[in-house]
């Protein structure tokens, strides 16, 4: 047989996979991935069945339903002030990752170079590469921030777009508004496009809010802003997300998507639609996801771990250092093998690993999940 050839020779199996696949090994609690354990609300689930039984089961537009589009539309606008157009601008997609697949390469090609802030989800290194686009990391500060001095350090005459997350996975921290003026400065300096990945939207803690690029004029002119109903509404095997991009952006990124997947899943999106007729889900995902924020804080400042800020997602990052100099995989293999609790190493989040002594947890879990995960820590951690 011929040599497969590939265009990721040097991407193996992704964390999620491995560190959940020795949880399920060694019955640990897993915290690592990024998925709640708890159920979507019943109304939602019946009004999948109620779109099948409507007939709802054949090719949707290309686009998207349009009733799921201008839901999204209309919660954008009245959001952020912006002036989304639910059948110019938006095109709902199969997950928030092919939407941010099919953005990259629908702006990069071969030799330009995308800025990344690092620690930077899995997927945006190897989307760039297959796009044969040049992905440069950019370590974030200390403390998470991000280092707008590096970035405009890093920005070269074949610099064509940047990445950024927020609120940010994996280390929950939020970009403010100073941070997003900057990168529309940045971007309108620069002539660049911005991919912005905000599934995490709608989980932002002590009251502060989203500061999305459709809020900034200068930002959404040239960004396409991605999202993931999987996240805000429990029902991350789903796959349902979205795009919000200008005319020009959105016509660049439907003529690539339209050769990928063509469509999207047709009655969950006409039952996303009629769910999002009440906006109160949604609306009280942060309070929601901030009760279990600050009860897992207090459980885990029982243990030697240090607590890092947690402004944003349903990610808790934390030092180990007091317990442990065993490098961050390595440590979370042992957490996992040894205390019985999966977390995700942030080291593998960069070109580069780094050792930071940092290991992320997910508390989007029941609070027997946490409750248990928890006391395990506390009893088997060494002080």
């Amino acid at each position: 047989m011929p040599a497969l050839p590939t265009k990721l020779p040097n991407t193996g199996t992704t964390i999620f996979t491995v560190m959940s696949a020795l949880a399920a090994e060694r019955g640990a609690v897993n915290l690592g991935q990024g998925f709640p354990d708890f159920g979507a609300d019943l109304a939602l689930l019946q009004a999948v069945t109620d779109a099948m039984a409507a007939g709802h089961n054949q090719y949707p537009p290309m686009t998207g339903v349009p009733a799921l589009r201008q839901a999204v539309a209309a919660k954008l606008n009245a959001l952020y002030g912006s002036a989304y157009d639910a059948d110019r601008d938006i095109t709902i997609t199969a997950g928030g990752t092919q939407g941010l697949i099919t953005a990259l390469h629908a702006c990069v090609g071969a030799g330009d170079e995308v800025i990344i802030i690092e620690p930077a989800y899995d997927s945006y290194d190897p989307a760039i590469r297959l796009a044969g686009a040049v992905p440069i990391g950019v370590p974030m500060t200390g403390d998470y921030c991000i280092d707008w001095t590096a970035v405009r350090a890093a920005i070269t005459p074949r610099t064509r777009a940047l990445v950024i997350n927020t609120p940010h996975n994996p280390s929950g921290r939020v970009a403010t508004a100073d941070d997003l003026r900057e990168l529309e400065r940045i971007a309108e300096a620069h002539d660049l496009f911005i991919v912005s990945d905000e599934v995490y939207e709608h989980m932002v803690f002590d009251g502060a809010p989203h500061e999305s690029v459709a809020r900034y004029p200068g930002l959404r002119e040239r960004s396409f802003l991605v999202s993931s109903f999987g996240k805000t509404l429990h029902v991350t095997g789903w796959k349902v997300g979205f795009v919000a991009a200008p005319p020009a952006l959105s016509a660049a990124f439907r003529r690539l998507h339209q050769y990928t997947v063509f469509s999207v899943h047709t009655p969950t999106q006409h039952a996303i639609a009629a769910y999002l007729a009440n906006p109160a889900p949604w609306q009280g995902l942060s309070d929601f996801y901030q009760v279990k924020r600050d009860s897992f804080r207090a459980a885990l400042a029982a243990t030697p771990l240090k607590l890092l800020p947690c402004e944003g997602t349903y990610f808790q990052t934390v030092d180990y250092s007091a317990v442990s100099d065993l490098p961050e995989l390595d440590f979370a293999k042992w957490l996992t093998t040894e205390i019985g609790v999966a977390a995700i190493p942030l080291s593998v989040f960069y070109q580069q690993p780094q050792e930071r002594g940092h290991v992320r947890f997910c508390f989007a879990k029941r609070d027997e999940t946490l409750a248990l995960a928890t006391q395990r820590l506390q009893h088997g951690l060494p002080r």
